[in-house]
């Protein structure tokens, strides 16, 4: 840990610095350095070089040409579906079925020449034979029918001819006149009311109320507005004099220049000032491409390692 200067946990954000190894090694540029020395030294694997596809054996890993149906021994399709025929006929109990006829196509519509029954007679178009018409017996003999509406002549309905009847006017309304007295002749005391009859929910005019309005109210006595305030004389305006003022300015006083003391910093016991401990430092990190390498290719495989694709 330096003397002076920050400590390793201000720098770093680590107790102790750790120690370099390569101190005092000389410095080797990173673009002029060999990736792998080893192939650079000595003799090294010489290929043939690429070869192009073509007819000859020479792009091919194998020296000479292989056939896929090396030694196998020739077939004739032809042959062998003759063979299957002859197989297959054999299993034949008979002779083949031919018939005895070809075949008959119809000759016209309604021509029954090729089918296997004929004509059927329930489907002939002749009509059946019928049996002698007999009329039906003749109705009543009645005389015809008077001619009239029957209002205003006589004689031309089924019973006995109506007499006419006095018709009074306004016959209708006198019976009702009378119907209705002799129903209050008989009603004994008034119509009875029920108070629990159901209303509507809302009346109809919002303005109806069945209590009585109360009296209307008399407005209070006007009262008299006191006059506006007039001060006796205009405002002063203010000036070098102080015309505007209540009281005369005061006489000037004396104010003796001071040095203000600052205020004293709050400090501990010990009297040392507190400084608040340091925050967390960040320090270098690998990345996480340098971890893999450094674990595929280290001091023990570096010579053996190969490139890996994916």
């Amino acid at each position: 840990m330096p003397v002076e200067g920050k400590s390793d946990m201000e720098r770093i954000g680590l107790f102790s610095e750790i120690g370099y190894v390569t101190i005092g090694d000389k410095y080797v540029s990173h673009h002029m350095r060999p990736f792998n020395e080893a192939a650079s030294k000595n003799r090294q694997m010489l290929p043939g070089g690429t070869k192009t596809l073509s007819a000859l054996q020479a792009g091919y890993f194998e020296p000479q040409f292989v056939r896929i149906f090396n030694g196998e021994a020739y077939s004739n399709p032809v042959q062998l579906r003759r063979r299957y025929r002859l197989a297959e006929s054999k299993k034949n109990l008979g002779k083949a079925f031919l018939p005895s006829n070809g075949d008959k196509l119809p000759c016209g519509c309604g021509s029954y020449y090729g089918t296997i029954g004929g004509s059927y007679a329930y489907f002939s178009p002749q009509l059946k034979a019928r049996g002698r018409y007999i009329p039906p017996g003749k109705n009543f003999y009645t005389n015809p029918g008077k001619k009239g509406t029957g209002y205003g002549y006589a004689n031309l309905t089924i019973g006995e001819q109506y007499l006419h009847e006095a018709d009074g006017y306004e016959v209708e309304r006198i019976n009702a006149k009378k119907v209705q007295e002799e129903h209050k002749r008989l009603v004994k005391g008034g119509p009875f009311k029920l108070n629990l009859n159901p209303q509507e929910y809302f009346d109809m005019n919002p303005y109806f109320n069945d209590k009585p309005l109360p009296p209307v109210k008399k407005p209070p006595p006007e009262k008299p507005l006191a006059p506006p305030f007039k001060p006796s004389s205009p405002a002063k305006k203010s000036g070098g004099m102080k015309g505007g003022t209540f009281d005369p300015y005061p006489s000037h006083s004396t104010d003796p220049y001071e040095i203000k003391k600052s205020d004293a910093v709050t400090t501990n016991k010990g009297r040392q000032i507190f400084r608040p401990p340091a925050g967390p430092k960040s320090r270098p990190v690998r990345s996480i491409i340098t971890l893999n390498v450094t674990r595929s290719l280290n001091v023990k495989n570096y010579k053996t390692a190969q490139l890996t694709s994916y």
